[in-house]
């Protein structure tokens, strides 16, 4: 069975794009020692604007594991900032862009950030969760034999791209890393090029699990959903059936999503407001050792004008802004999509 909610979340919405703005799933913690190393406890906190998550692991064996614990975000386009707005920091240099925090056992833990790039084909098609599993071609030994930085500065990058002699262009298309395009000057339209490849940013640490020994770790970060401006019709019009599916928007939250975006007055926005795309790719628990001992999900529902659906089930209402899931011997066998929708405001 699955049940739609009819929640509300608690938002902080970047500037509306024209349709909409890219933006990251999230994703859980994996391990290379996956048979030695069980995930006892996963606690799950998600809103717009935040994700944290506490684990306990233990180490099932008689022997200390050491090894890299890995949070890794999925593949962002280079050429993203050009095709739309996306839901990042405005300073893109810096290599931290959710500013992601670890503890253990209730210690602060020391992050390296590291990045690579990769160029997946059907990247648009490609779903979260495919995303994560097959992060595409790396590349990165190819970007930095031609000179090429590890940035997301789509300007900067196609001002170098376009500055390259005629034979390192050549290489750079053989190797699936760009197209250029000769543009028509009869036209006034100019050369130009478009960069295919992506950059993964990767948050680590290394860390030793002793012998028979339980471990907590925490970590947060800033949630950076996709989304953009919405409109919902009821009953949902034949395009909008994707959607019904996707979050299993049954007919009483699509009666609400109407209402809550509906304007009376016939103002500007019309029956329009902003929808926030939230992922988290639940499956990379199973890449530890057995299912999840107790799993909980908390969203918090904030603001009542907001709308929320998804597929979900046993779904606990907690208190007046929490609803809660709970699961124990869990084995992931879909990741978690949520759509949020959130009226225009009122002046």
């Amino acid at each position: 069975m699955r049940l739609c909610l009819c929640l509300v979340l608690i938002s902080a919405s970047p500037a509306l794009a024209n349709d909409g703005f890219g933006g990251l799933s999230a994703t859980g913690l994996t391990f290379g020692q996956t048979e030695a190393v069980a995930m006892e406890e996963e606690r799950l906190f998600i809103g717009i604007d935040r994700v944290t998550v506490d684990y306990v692991f233990r180490n099932t064996t008689g022997r200390d594991v050491t090894g890299e614990v890995i949070f890794p975000l999925p593949p962002i386009g280079v050429w993203a900032g050009y095709e739309g707005m996306m839901n990042l920091p405005e300073d893109l240099s810096q290599p931290d862009l959710v500013g992601f925090t670890a503890t253990v056992d209730g210690q602060p833990v020391a992050v390296a950030i590291d990045r690579i790039a990769v160029v997946q084909e059907n990247w648009e098609s490609a779903t979260p969760a495919e995303q994560y599993d097959t992060p595409g071609r790396e590349v990165t030994a190819d970007l930095e034999r031609l000179g090429i930085p590890l940035a997301l500065d789509w300007v900067a990058l196609r001002e170098l791209l376009l500055s390259f002699p005629e034979e390192k262009r050549n290489e750079v298309a053989a190797l699936g890393l760009a197209e250029y395009y000769e543009g028509d000057a009869a036209q006034d339209i100019p050369p130009d090029v478009w960069g295919a490849w992506s950059i993964v940013t990767r948050y680590h640490w290394t860390q030793t699990f002793r012998a028979g020994k339980e471990l907590r770790i925490g970590h947060s970060y800033t949630n950076r959903p996709p989304g953009g401006l919405f409109y919902w019709s009821e009953p949902p019009e034949d395009y909008q059936q994707a959607l019904v599916d996707q979050y299993c928007i049954d007919a009483a939250t699509s009666r609400a999503m109407a209402k809550a975006l509906e304007s009376p007055g016939g103002d500007e926005y019309g029956n329009y407001g902003t929808a926030f795309y939230l992922s988290y790719v639940l499956r990379t628990a199973n890449s530890w050792a057995g299912p999840i001992g107790r799993f909980s999900l908390t969203l918090d529902k904030g603001d009542p004008g907001n709308v929320i659906s998804l597929c979900a089930e046993g779904v606990r209402k907690t208190g007046p802004t929490t609803f809660v899931i709970e699961k124990t011997d869990y084995t992931p066998g879909r990741d978690l999509e949520v759509l949020v929708v959130q009226p225009m405001p009122k002046e």
